[in-house]
Protein backbone atom coordinates (compact mmCIF):
# COMPACT_ATOMS: atom_id res chain seq x y z
CA UNK A 1 0.00 0.00 0.00
CA UNK A 2 1.22 3.48 -0.76
CA UNK A 3 -0.40 5.57 1.64
CA UNK A 4 -3.41 7.36 1.99
CA UNK A 5 -5.89 7.54 -0.58
CA UNK A 6 -8.93 9.67 -1.65
CA UNK A 7 -11.91 8.78 -1.52
CA UNK A 8 -14.39 9.81 -4.12
CA UNK A 9 -18.16 8.70 -4.70
CA UNK A 10 -18.39 5.39 -6.57
CA UNK A 11 -20.82 5.76 -9.37
CA UNK A 12 -22.81 2.45 -10.00
CA UNK A 13 -24.95 2.08 -13.04
CA UNK A 14 -28.29 0.44 -13.50
CA UNK A 15 -27.74 -0.33 -10.07
CA UNK A 16 -28.58 1.02 -6.49
CA UNK A 17 -25.43 -0.18 -4.92
CA UNK A 18 -22.69 2.23 -3.60
CA UNK A 19 -20.00 1.80 -3.07
CA UNK A 20 -8.05 0.73 -4.05
CA UNK A 21 -6.24 -1.49 -4.17
CA UNK A 22 -2.53 -1.01 -5.43
CA UNK A 23 -0.96 -0.74 -8.71
CA UNK A 24 -1.41 -0.09 -11.84
CA UNK A 25 -1.34 -3.56 -14.31
CA UNK A 26 0.39 -3.87 -17.01
CA UNK A 27 -1.39 -5.17 -20.42
CA UNK A 28 -0.54 -8.84 -21.22
CA UNK A 29 -0.29 -9.98 -24.99
CA UNK A 30 -3.82 -11.58 -24.81
CA UNK A 31 -6.48 -10.85 -27.20
CA UNK A 32 -8.59 -8.09 -26.14
CA UNK A 33 -11.95 -9.13 -28.44
CA UNK A 34 -10.97 -12.56 -27.26
CA UNK A 35 -10.93 -12.71 -23.43
CA UNK A 36 -14.28 -10.14 -23.33
CA UNK A 37 -15.90 -12.92 -25.71
CA UNK A 38 -14.18 -15.92 -23.85
CA UNK A 39 -16.20 -13.95 -20.38
CA UNK A 40 -19.63 -13.82 -22.29
CA UNK A 41 -19.50 -17.78 -23.74
CA UNK A 42 -18.39 -19.11 -20.19
CA UNK A 43 -21.29 -17.05 -18.86
CA UNK A 44 -23.66 -18.16 -21.48
CA UNK A 45 -22.47 -21.80 -20.70
CA UNK A 46 -23.52 -21.84 -17.41
CA UNK A 47 -26.61 -24.31 -16.34
CA UNK A 48 -28.01 -21.29 -14.55
CA UNK A 49 -28.98 -17.45 -15.59
CA UNK A 50 -25.90 -15.33 -14.91
CA UNK A 51 -25.33 -11.51 -14.53
CA UNK A 52 -21.41 -10.50 -15.44
CA UNK A 53 -20.84 -7.29 -12.95
CA UNK A 54 -17.90 -5.27 -13.37
CA UNK A 55 -15.97 -2.50 -11.51
CA UNK A 56 -13.80 0.00 -12.99
CA UNK A 57 -10.98 1.35 -11.25
CA UNK A 58 -8.53 4.39 -12.05
CA UNK A 59 -4.78 4.19 -10.70
CA UNK A 60 -4.06 7.40 -8.65
CA UNK A 61 -0.24 8.55 -7.30
CA UNK A 62 -1.25 8.90 -3.34
CA UNK A 63 -0.51 12.27 -1.92
CA UNK A 64 2.81 11.11 0.55
CA UNK A 65 4.80 9.26 -2.12
CA UNK A 66 8.09 9.20 -2.64
CA UNK A 67 10.39 10.89 -6.07
CA UNK A 68 10.72 6.99 -6.76
CA UNK A 69 7.03 6.00 -6.53
CA UNK A 70 6.37 9.21 -8.80
CA UNK A 71 8.51 8.29 -11.11
CA UNK A 72 7.06 4.51 -11.22
CA UNK A 73 3.44 6.40 -11.82
CA UNK A 74 4.49 8.86 -14.64
CA UNK A 75 6.40 5.77 -16.69
CA UNK A 76 2.64 3.86 -16.02
CA UNK A 77 3.58 1.73 -13.34
CA UNK A 78 2.90 1.76 -9.96
CA UNK A 79 -0.06 3.76 -7.80
CA UNK A 80 -3.35 2.90 -5.99
CA UNK A 81 -6.67 1.73 -7.69
CA UNK A 82 -9.51 3.52 -6.84
CA UNK A 83 -12.90 1.65 -7.64
CA UNK A 84 -14.95 4.97 -9.89
CA UNK A 85 -18.11 2.90 -10.88
CA UNK A 86 -19.42 -0.30 -11.14
CA UNK A 87 -22.19 -2.23 -13.46
CA UNK A 88 -24.00 -5.18 -13.49
CA UNK A 89 -25.34 -6.86 -16.53
CA UNK A 90 -27.11 -9.62 -18.31
CA UNK A 91 -25.76 -11.61 -21.29
CA UNK A 92 -28.57 -10.02 -23.68
CA UNK A 93 -27.37 -6.46 -22.32
CA UNK A 94 -23.52 -6.97 -23.13
CA UNK A 95 -22.82 -7.17 -27.56
CA UNK A 96 -18.60 -6.09 -27.23
CA UNK A 97 -16.17 -5.20 -25.18
CA UNK A 98 -15.97 -1.30 -27.04
CA UNK A 99 -19.88 -1.00 -26.32
CA UNK A 100 -19.17 -1.99 -23.01
CA UNK A 101 -16.17 0.92 -22.69
CA UNK A 102 -18.13 3.23 -24.46
CA UNK A 103 -21.13 3.18 -22.25
CA UNK A 104 -18.63 3.56 -19.50
CA UNK A 105 -16.99 6.55 -20.61
CA UNK A 106 -20.49 8.09 -21.09
CA UNK A 107 -21.59 7.79 -17.53
CA UNK A 108 -18.57 7.17 -15.61
CA UNK A 109 -15.14 8.73 -14.15
CA UNK A 110 -12.21 7.51 -16.29
CA UNK A 111 -10.59 4.26 -15.31
CA UNK A 112 -8.07 2.65 -16.39
CA UNK A 113 -8.63 -1.33 -15.19
CA UNK A 114 -12.28 -2.89 -15.47
CA UNK A 115 -12.06 -5.84 -13.01
CA UNK A 116 -15.29 -8.61 -14.24
CA UNK A 117 -17.04 -11.60 -12.40
CA UNK A 118 -19.67 -13.39 -13.00
CA UNK A 119 -22.72 -14.09 -10.27
CA UNK A 120 -24.81 -17.15 -10.87
CA UNK A 121 -28.79 -17.47 -10.18
CA UNK A 122 -30.33 -20.40 -9.12
CA UNK A 123 -33.28 -22.94 -9.65
CA UNK A 124 -33.24 -21.32 -13.36
CA UNK A 125 -33.45 -17.46 -11.83
CA UNK A 126 -30.68 -14.92 -11.64
CA UNK A 127 -29.69 -13.67 -8.47
CA UNK A 128 -31.64 -11.81 -6.66
CA UNK A 129 -31.05 -7.84 -6.65
CA UNK A 130 -29.75 -8.01 -3.20
CA UNK A 131 -27.09 -10.90 -3.95
CA UNK A 132 -25.73 -8.66 -6.97
CA UNK A 133 -25.61 -5.41 -4.32
CA UNK A 134 -23.99 -7.89 -1.98
CA UNK A 135 -21.46 -9.00 -4.94
CA UNK A 136 -20.62 -5.55 -6.30
CA UNK A 137 -20.16 -4.27 -2.95
CA UNK A 138 -17.74 -6.89 -2.07
CA UNK A 139 -16.06 -6.59 -5.53
CA UNK A 140 -15.67 -2.68 -4.75
CA UNK A 141 -14.22 -3.34 -1.60
CA UNK A 142 -11.54 -6.59 -3.40
CA UNK A 143 -10.12 -3.56 -5.24
CA UNK A 144 -9.99 -1.10 -2.84
CA UNK A 145 -7.76 -3.59 -0.51
CA UNK A 146 -6.20 -5.36 -2.92
CA UNK A 147 -7.54 -8.38 -3.28
CA UNK A 148 -9.14 -8.66 -6.58
CA UNK A 149 -6.38 -12.03 -7.66
CA UNK A 150 -10.00 -13.70 -8.83
CA UNK A 151 -11.08 -11.31 -11.20
CA UNK A 152 -10.54 -10.75 -14.90
CA UNK A 153 -8.70 -7.17 -15.18
CA UNK A 154 -8.77 -5.62 -18.40
CA UNK A 155 -7.60 -2.40 -19.76
CA UNK A 156 -9.22 0.10 -21.42
CA UNK A 157 -8.27 -1.66 -24.75
CA UNK A 158 -9.77 -4.99 -23.07
CA UNK A 159 -6.01 -6.82 -23.00
CA UNK A 160 -5.38 -8.61 -19.78
CA UNK A 161 -3.72 -6.81 -17.34
CA UNK A 162 -1.15 -8.59 -14.77
CA UNK A 163 -0.18 -7.34 -11.35
CA UNK A 164 2.97 -7.31 -9.53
Amino acid sequence: MLGTRVRRPLICINNKSEGSGDARGMPSSSSSSSLFDQLLQAAAAQPEPQRLLFVFAEAELPGDADAAQRARFEAGQGGALTPVACVEKSLPELSTFAALVAESRRVSLPWRVVFAAGLSGANGLPPSPERIDSALEAMVEGVRSGAFGGYLALDTEGRAVRFG
